[in-house]
């Protein structure tokens, strides 16, 4: 899922038409598209990358709300990175993981590290959500870029 989703991401970024359209801020919104973008990759490169597969990626979410103007390839780059974060942490990890405490605290609270995934999933979707609707309020182009294809879930066959 997270996959599919971070799909959906780097499409959304390849659909505007420019990158300073990335960039602008309307009324009543709070993000820019980069904005999403970059918080989006960060936190998955933390929580799962690093946390979960100890990668030794460092977040500073700061910068992920207060960088701007970021190129582009930049942003689809750090898209690539969470997308490579993801695979390469989930697959190595061993069969009880779900079942574990997730290794961090959350919010000055325990959590099973299946309740955590599932979390990460859903503030992933949620920011997609605001990405696309934030594309088509810049460009005023209401087709959707196929975000949360089902065509595009798990083969069962596949997962075994």
């Amino acid at each position: 899922m997270l996959h599919r989703e971070l799909g959906a991401v780097r499409r959304s970024v390849e659909a505007y038409p420019d990158e300073a359209s990335l960039w602008q801020v309307p009324a009543g919104l709070p993000n820019a598209g980069g904005t999403l973008v970059l918080h989006i990759a960060g936190n998955l490169q933390h929580y799962i990358g690093a946390v979960l597969g100890n990668s030794g990626y460092v977040r500073d979410r700061d910068a992920e709300f207060s960088r701007r103007d970021v190129p582009r390839a930049e942003l689809l780059a750090e898209i690539d990175a969470a997308t490579e974060a993801v695979d390469r942490t989930l697959a190595a990890l061993p069969n009880d993981w779900l079942d574990a405490v997730y290794p961090e605290r959350v919010a000055g609270h325990d959590v099973l590290t299946r309740d955590y995934i599932i979390h990460l999933a859903s503030h992933l979707a949620y920011h997609l959500g605001q990405l696309d609707y934030h594309r088509r309020a810049i460009t005023g182009d209401r087709r959707g870029i196929g975000a949360l294809a089902p065509a595009e879930l798990p083969d069962p066959e596949a997962a075994r």
